[in-house]
């Protein structure tokens, strides 16, 4: 099962605003873009939420796109309840990322999002 719809970023705003103003962190395979939401936002938000950016250079097959997507949205799954406050998160996914599967996702995600301090390492 994939996100909620309420937690998914699905307007092109909001896709540019969290790449013009938001915070950037990498490792091998995923990059994140995040921003916290404030009261000046268009919206305002409640949730966290995510999108997924993968182009066609990590996979000319649209069936392995997907399931990385897919994969990544069940890992957010799980890593949502741990976001406190409302952040707006874009997930770049790298060429390399084909190799990974969900726990290497998972693990990767979950280093990103602390040392963005988005969530707390506990």
């Amino acid at each position: 099962m994939g996100l909620p719809s309420r937690h998914r970023l699905k307007r092109r705003w909001e896709f540019q605003s969290v790449y013009k103003q938001g915070i950037r962190r990498s490792s091998r395979h995923l990059i994140i873009r995040a921003l916290p939401t404030t009261e000046n936002c268009h919206d305002q938000f409640i949730d966290a939420k995510i999108g997924i950016s993968i182009s066609r250079k990590v996979s000319k097959k649209a069936v392995v796109r997907n399931r990385i997507k897919r994969q990544i949205r069940s890992v957010f799954r799980y890593l949502l309840p741990k976001i406190s406050s409302p952040w707006l998160i874009v997930v770049i996914v790298k060429p390399e990322a084909q190799e990974c599967n969900y726990e290497h996702f998972l693990r990767e995600l979950e280093q990103l999002l602390i040392k963005a301090e988005i969530i707390h390492g506990n």
